[in-house]
């Protein structure tokens, strides 16, 4: 998969502004920045639009997608230890 495969919603109109979705990924793991307990946090790559994280504890609430270039950014940031 090299994109997210977006559909119409059944919940939208039959006009052509509508509501678009894309399945969850399910390919989360262990970020290497969580610490060793179980509580972490989780991410997963959402191709050739960035990453998805959510909370291990709390997987069914959902998760925050980021770009591309924001996840490059807060990544660079994570390793110079700026976070």
């Amino acid at each position: 998969m090299n994109e997210l495969q977006f559909r119409k919603s059944s919940y939208s109109g039959h006009d052509e502004n509508c509501v678009e979705v894309a399945p969850i990924p399910s390919n989360f793991r262990k970020s290497s920045y969580s610490g060793a307990g179980q509580d972490c946090v989780e991410v997963a790559p959402l191709p050739s639009t960035g990453a998805a994280v959510r909370d291990s504890k709390h997987p069914d609430v959902g998760y925050l997608a980021f770009p591309a270039a924001e996840w490059e950014a807060f990544l660079a940031a994570a390793r110079r230890g700026v976070l």
